[in-house]
């Protein structure tokens, strides 16, 4: 949605807050919930849709369901014993996510169908002062919330804004229009086609997939859980303790090959099996056979999704769309296809993050000013500049193997610690030291070039406009939760209340805190200035 979207009524008012999240997903959820354990009372949580659920809500395209087991794929804190798949269906997903929000007490916080516009600091206040699309707000706390997976990415094709009939994207299925015997065409091969392509072939009259880029699919080990199992999860104290646990570790297990690419040969010896078994055809399975390492791209799991692709009214076109011409797609081989709907699987703004041009310093420089293009943030969370804000789900903390409650709690550790920290120490204002985030970006580059993120031949949304890696993290993620476990205070310059200026009220910074392998074992060690 614009920035500019006009406001909902003349007459706004003014609140304050202690903390504002932007964004109702499971992100903002989670947030709201450690907030309130941290001892914030006075918060609020501004969503611009009308239901809470993030991505979740947004994407309800036929087939839409997890790529991560659902016991992992959820709080730790919040688990549930109901989830009727191994790898739950959105419906599920966003189900639970409402329970979660009820059941904390976090949905009465929700101002739905409230868009933040911008988002600028105040330091003679030491507060945020926040315009929405309704009321006006000051906040001591703001954390951005809203993700790197709800804007839709839309393809610049030439034509395409005049094509006749029907486009949408994935993430905005439009449930009105019928596909029964539609021709389709679909562009994009990645997660998202990956699950919608199997649920509309039997539907459609004719499917033309146009993919630029072949991915790496693997089996996917779903089932629908038995109710003797749920029971067990019910009534044993320690299940789901121990299935998380154990689904964690096999993730982990996975990991050590992202970075390692060596070791991911038998993984993808997998994937390659895989194809085989199911796609006879060998031009089509040619077609079907990524040149890169497994893992330099988003790992993607379906049972369905090749045997989809061999029948009779399904066409693979193994190329880019250069245009559309009136009702026709133009691959960029010279292929085409007549069609009279378009639904776009093209992915998101990841890295250029909408909040990016919503969110100012005291100067009135965007976040987006100061990223240029690369986003950055000392461990994927606070930036230089940008007094008490945190950013969930952000910059560095992108895994390939992992959950995003993995990531996301890891870092509510760290912000509730610094929450924590901030009132009982009588601070009026923290922000990241400028060459602590330098030191950690360089820290984070250095390790990326031997992963398979960098190295794994492929271009993806892992990289920025600037060809830089500004999403992955490039270690465990074990490694991720015991360097965020604990709030590092002297890593910050902070403001009292009595001051009206700056000035740092930690210990002398008399070093940056780094922690490497040696050996094979983990250390902490200090780089003194």
């Amino acid at each position: 949605m614009p920035a500019d979207r006009p406001t909902a009524s003349l007459t706004r008012e003014t609140h304050d807050v202690e903390a504002l999240i932007i964004g109702s997903g499971l992100s903002g959820i989670g947030a709201a919930i450690k907030l309130r354990e941290a001892g914030v009372r006075d918060l609020v949580l501004i969503e611009k849709a009308d239901d809470l659920g993030g991505t979740w809500r947004d994407n309800t395209y036929p087939g839409c369901a997890c790529d991560v087991p659902s016991a992992l794929y959820s709080y730790s804190f919040a688990p549930n014993p109901e989830w009727t798949r191994a790898f739950a269906g959105q419906t599920e997903i966003r189900a639970y996510l409402r329970d979660t929000a009820a059941a904390y007490g976090i949905t009465p916080l929700v101002r739905f169908g409230v868009e933040v516009t911008r988002a600028q600091w105040n330091p003679r206040e030491a507060r945020w002062h926040v315009e929405t699309t309704r009321d006006r707000y000051t906040a001591r706390f703001l954390i951005a919330a809203a993700g790197p997976w709800h804007e839709p990415l839309l393809p610049d094709i030439p034509g395409l804004e005049d094509f006749p009939g029907e486009v949408f994207h994935s993430s905005r299925w439009r449930h009105d229009h019928e596909l029964t015997g539609a021709r389709v065409a679909v562009i994009g091969s990645g997660a998202s086609a990956v699950q919608f392509v199997p649920a509309i072939q039997p539907r459609v009259g004719r499917l033309h997939l146009f993919q630029r880029t072949a991915q790496w699919v693997l089996p996917k080990p779903d089932h629908r859980v038995p109710s003797a199992e749920r029971w067990l999860m019910r009534h044993v104290p320690g299940a789901q303790r121990a299935l998380r646990n154990a689904e964690y570790a096999a993730l982990e297990a996975l990991g050590v090959g992202f970075r390692r690419p060596g070791l991911l040969r038998a993984v993808q010896k997998v994937g390659t099996l895989h194809l085989r078994a199911t796609v006879k055809d060998p031009r089509l399975r040619r077609a079907l056979t990524p040149d890169y390492t497994l893992g330099c791209k988003r790992l993607l799991l379906s049972n369905t999704y090749y045997p989809a692709l061999t029948r009779p009214n399904v066409g693979v076109h193994a190329t880019a769309v250069e245009a559309v011409h009136g009702s026709r797609v133009i691959g960029a081989d010279g292929s085409g296809a007549d069609v009279d709907t378009i639904i776009l699987g093209t992915g998101f703004h990841i890295l250029d993050m909408p909040i990016g041009r919503r969110v100012f310093d005291a100067d009135g420089a965007s976040l987006d000013d100061h990223w240029k293009g690369s986003p950055d943030a000392y461990l994927g969370t606070t930036v230089s500049g940008f007094p008490n804000a945190f950013v969930l789900l952000g910059p560095h903390l992108g895994t390939g193997h992992s959950s995003a409650y993995t990531v996301l709690e890891a870092q509510l550790d760290y912000v509730a610690g610094a929450v924590r920290h901030f009132r009982s120490a009588g601070w009026a204002a923290m922000d990241v030291r400028p060459e602590v985030q330098a030191a950690f970006d360089a820290e984070v580059q250095q390790a990326l070039p031997s992963t398979v993120y960098n190295a794994g031949g492929c271009s993806s949304y892992y990289l920025d406009g600037n060809g830089r890696n500004s999403f992955s993290w490039p270690w465990s993620t074990g490694r991720m939760r015991r360097r965020l476990a604990d709030f590092d205070a002297e890593a910050y310059a902070v403001t009292s209340h009595t001051e009206s200026h700056t000035e740092s009220h930690a210990e002398p910074h008399t070093g940056l805190h780094t922690d490497r392998y040696i050996d094979g074992q983990y250390t902490l060690a200090r780089e003194v200035r």
